[in-house]
């Protein structure tokens, strides 16, 4: 019998479907046996392309963060620091917001995924060549990333039930609207996180001000 063109197993194909898993079921649903199982393999084949399931995961979230766009961050760019940093949060939270089951992991920071050091990377240089002290810039990204990673973890909106009677006025009298939070939750969740963005690019715009005039006198 000829040997198939393409191996049966690579790691590519463990991550897509370690990736469907989280995404379908959780974190917990992934076990190297789940995903032989799944790929039609035996499950010590999975240990030719990883050592364990942490592996995986890693390489999961490490391919979420290769989504994220940091092209506002390159030197020829023509957006500011404040704007770069704005519209990358926005595409960091849209990769989360599509994939919410990976946000624990990612949360943790890069580790040694290169993707993901990449990200750190890329705002920790764009901050610096900004003008930012290095110590401030380190300090940006790791606001960021909480921030960031904190707004995907969960939906406030999705934290109300839509029944209005769990809100009784004579308990709760400025909750009269807390039952339609539920069926607005994209609205909600988003305008929330454009309001903290805003709120935390517009707060350092002033920090970084006042870095300006320290360095003039």
């Amino acid at each position: 019998m000829a040997r198939p063109r393409k191996p049966l197993l690579s790691r590519e194909r463990i991550v897509e479907t370690a990736s469907a898993l989280v995404d379908s079921e959780g974190l917990d649903a992934v076990s190297t046996r789940r995903l032989a199982a799944e790929l039609g393999v035996s499950g010590p084949s999975l240990y030719n392309h990883f050592r364990n399931k942490d592996e995986i995961l890693d390489a999961v979230a490490d391919a979420l963060s290769a989504r994220i766009d940091l092209s506002m961050f390159d030197e020829g760019d023509a957006r500011g620091w404040s704007d770069a940093l704005h519209d990358w949060a926005v595409s960091y939270r849209g990769v989360l917001t599509d994939h919410p089951n990976v946000v624990p992991v990612l949360a943790r920071g890069p580790g040694r995924r290169p993707a993901g050091l990449r990200v750190a990377d890329a705002v920790f240089g764009a901050m610096v060549r900004a003008g930012w002290p290095p110590a401030q810039a380190t300090y940006i990204g790791a606001l960021m990333r909480y921030f960031i990673t904190g707004s995907a973890l969960g939906s406030f909106a999705r934290g109300f039930v839509d029944d209005r009677d769990a809100y009784d006025p004579a308990d709760y009298p400025h909750l009269g609207q807390a039952h339609l939070l539920a069926e607005r939750q994209e609205k909600v969740d988003e305008g929330a996180f454009e309001t903290g963005l805003r709120a935390l690019v517009d707060g350092l715009a002033l920090q970084y001000e006042t870095f300006g005039e320290k360095t003039q006198r």
